[in-house]
């Protein structure tokens, strides 16, 4: 191989966990972190780097607000559109990287000029979720500023493909995984149940590049991803989800590859890790050698963490035999806080390449923690917390939380006056609301007693979504599910008395608990909503999923629902006053002899025909979504309106004009549901009379034999091969 030179270097510029929209209702705090993300951005540009990689959490909430996304799409576009060409040649199949209508990267798009493609997987804040299953990204993917890779469609079967990109003769091979739940992914790991896919020829001279949004410490016994899961033809793993900045690469010899974390560029919690410096880093790659050069940087808020004990403190330690010290405690407490803003402004000030006026200083975050156990026979008199914060109103962002009180105790846990067992006050000090999964918090809590019927794990894992993905009918859905398994379990019970059934209830909450545990219980699953009624205003009224009458409680609401949609389908597909009457006014007058293409024949056909599409569109959604924007779809059934008519012949009753609107919109979402399914074969004619049930086959070229469910959409190459065929 020749000798590698500043040509064949790639340049990546590293970030993880922008978190923009953090704290966004803040009137001090609420533009740090898209500033944050907008002086990352502005490095790419300014080091002239090839690529940036993110490696997740690029949004704090998986439904950021206009603000956050116009933030975001601003500093992409500013920064990452021009006319510099990119050099990295893209040698894998694009396909199986990058899902969606455009699979290929950005700058390859001849109708966009992108001179810096932004790579990024997701995190477990902007994760895909709701109707569709999208995340933040892949709007960004579809407006062509960012390459969305490293999903994980199936949390039990995951295979990573690398993104293979060239530029000379360096060779980098990029591998992404998103997030994934740690315990569950910890399973999948240990099950073998993850494959890496490598490149076919001269693996040895790809630089191995990876990228995880996962716990890397311990936190549980499960609850965190291994270094040693990883292959070890690894180069170099960035790791997302940590926030403190580690930006210097570790080696693990056991694994032979290094481990760089970049950590969060905005604090989003008082923490010890959050008070280390933010940095980024730009990875030049020759060959199969790296360097990485950190950068810090500038616009972050200034943080200043400092703990101490009172016992341990001589200036007062003392104090806790005099009486009335709290006046005297106080004022040392206030001097070490003005010591540590002191400190933060000072340091602030020292990485601004100009010296700016004091009013241009941003105010610092400060936290104090005070651990005021006294001596035997002793007390420290504190002031209450929130009003010695408030002292610092002019001079802090942080004015609600500046200190921070808390007592060690020998003993594990302690009791309220209700009798029900708490955690220690240390324990609850470290559970901030801003830096703990809510399952931990609830766990914390239910640890000290039992739950009757409610299984413990499944409780916390409800909490979290009603709290993380705003799912407001998820405690709901959970309670009613956890109580329809214990009837049905003790249903088939007979004889038994109050003390068996009680052992019955606990043993099988115990398995419940256990099989969620183990990934046989399904979470819970997603509430169904019945359609929004007509005249809903959303604004004076609020959202409609939001009210208890939304919630379909049942199957066998769910099923009547089906039932009177099904019935609105069945009606004539014509426009006009008949077009589709209701079961209240759909009373003709007159009762017509049946035809060969009756009316109630027709409807037969119609039902059979949707679980048909239901299934073809369950069995080959990637297929027909991408080629629904390549090719145009043929007529189907929703199309031959004029035939459904004529073998119709019945006279309707005149329907109100609300119930032909509500008809006419249960029609066309069905009609385009079905359009969408079948874009690529029509309804035989003889089924229009009546006379026929069956389908035309579909071919092999629509039907793959691949039995991977999930399969990437068919590539330009194989849609033109099929086109032409036709």
């Amino acid at each position: 191989m020749p000798a590698l030179t500043a040509a064949d270097t790639i340049r990546v510029l590293v970030a993880t966990d922008s978190h923009v929209g953090y704290s966004e209702r803040d009137h001090i705090r609420g533009d740090d972190s898209w500033k944050s993300f907008h002086e990352v951005m502005c490095l790419a540009k300014e080091k002239d780097v090839d690529m940036v990689l993110l490696g997740g959490d690029l949004f704090h909430e998986n439904k950021p607000s206009r603000k956050s996304m116009y933030q975001v799409m601003r500093s992409l576009r500013t920064n990452c559109l021009g006319e510099k060409p990119c050099e990295l040649e893209v040698l894998s199949d694009m396909s199986e990287n990058f899902q969606g209508a455009f699979n290929h990267v950005n700058y390859e798009d001849p109708d966009i000029n992108v001179s810096i493609p932004v790579f990024s997987i997701h995190g477990n804040h902007d994760d895909p979720s709701g109707e569709g299953h999208f995340a933040a990204l892949d709007l960004l993917q579809m407006s062509g500023l960012v390459n969305y890779f490293g999903r994980t469609p199936e949390a039990d079967n995951i295979q990573i493909k690398p993104v293979l990109l060239q530029k000379g003769n360096t060779k980098l091979a990029l591998y992404g995984m998103s997030n994934v739940r740690d315990e569950r992914l910890f399973r999948t790991f240990r099950d073998g149940k993850v494959k890496f896919f490598q490149p076919g020829t001269q693996k040895q001279d790809w630089f191995n590049l990876m990228t995880v949004h996962q716990n890397h410490h311990a936190y549980t016994e499960t609850g965190y991803l291994p270094e040693n899961f990883l292959p070890g033809f690894l180069d170099l793993v960035v790791w997302g989800h940590e926030h403190e900045c580690l930006i210097d690469p570790k080696y693990n010899p056991e694994m032979d590859f290094h481990v760089m974390q970049p950590g969060s560029s905005v604090a989003t919690s008082l923490m010890p890790g959050e008070a280390v410096a933010k940095h980024v880093a730009i990875l030049s790659i020759t060959g199969r050698d790296f360097k990485v050069e950190p950068i810090r940087l500038r616009t972050v808020r200034p943080f200043a963490m400092k703990e101490i004990v009172l016992s341990e403190q001589k200036e007062i330690k003392s104090l806790s035999r005099k009486q009335d010290h709290r006046a005297e405690l106080t004022r040392h407490l206030i001097s070490i806080v003005d010591e540590l803003i002191d400190q933060a402004q000072t340091e602030w000030k020292e990485l601004q390449d100009e010296e700016l006026p004091e009013e241009e200083v941003p105010k610092p975050l400060v936290r104090l923690r005070v651990e005021y156990s006294a001596p035997s026979g002793g007390n420290y008199d504190c002031e209450n917390p929130q009003r010695f914060s408030n002292r610092f109103v002019e001079k802090v962002a942080n004015v609600n939380d500046v200190i921070q009180f808390y007592r060690k105790k020998a003993s594990g846990s302690r009791k309220m006056a209700s009798g029900v067992d708490m955690p220690e006050e240390s324990v609850l000090a470290s559970l901030a609301i801003d830096s703990v999964r809510i399952e931990k918090l609830v766990r914390e809590f239910l640890e000290a007693q039992n739950l009757t019927i409610l299984p413990q794990n499944s409780f916390g894992d409800a909490v979290g979504q009603f709290v993380d993905k705003d799912d407001k009918h998820a405690m709901e859905m959970f309670v009613q599910e956890s109580l329809k398994s214990q009837v049905k379990h003790l249903m088939g019970v007979d004889n038994a008395d109050e003390d068996e059934l009680r052992t019955m209830v606990d043993e099988h909450r115990t398995k419940m608990e256990k099989m969620f545990a183990a990934g046989e219980l399904k979470r819970v699953r997603k509430a169904k909503i019945r359609p929004k009624p007509e005249g809903w205003n959303t604004d004076l009224d609020g959202n409609w999923s939001d009210q208890p009458g939304a919630l379909i409680h049942s199957d066998n609401e769910a099923g009547q629902d089906d039932d009177d949609a099904a019935s609105v389908v069945a009606a004539p597909k014509g426009r006009g006053k008949a077009a589709a009457a209701s079961k209240k006014t759909a009373a003709p007058a007159k009762k017509a002899a049946p035809t060969r293409g009756g009316r109630g024949k027709k409807k037969v056909v119609e039902e059979e025909s949707e679980e048909e599409d239901n299934d073809l569109l369950m069995d080959d959604s990637d297929n027909g979504e991408s080629q629904l924007f390549v090719q145009p779809a043929k007529p189907t059934r929703a199309t031959q309106k004029p035939a459904v008519r004529k073998a119709s012949p019945v006279k309707r009753a005149p329907a109100p004009r609300g119930s032909a609107r509500t008809a006419n919109n249960t029609a066309a979402r069905s009609q385009s549901k079905l359009n969408f399914s079948q874009p690529t074969f029509s309804q035989p004619k003889s089924q229009a009379n009546g006379t026929s049930k069956k389908m035309q086959q579909i071919s092999d070229d629509e039907i793959s034999d691949d039995d991977d469910a999930f399969e990437p959409a068919p590539s330009t190459a194989t849609v033109r091969s099929t086109r032409s065929k036709r």
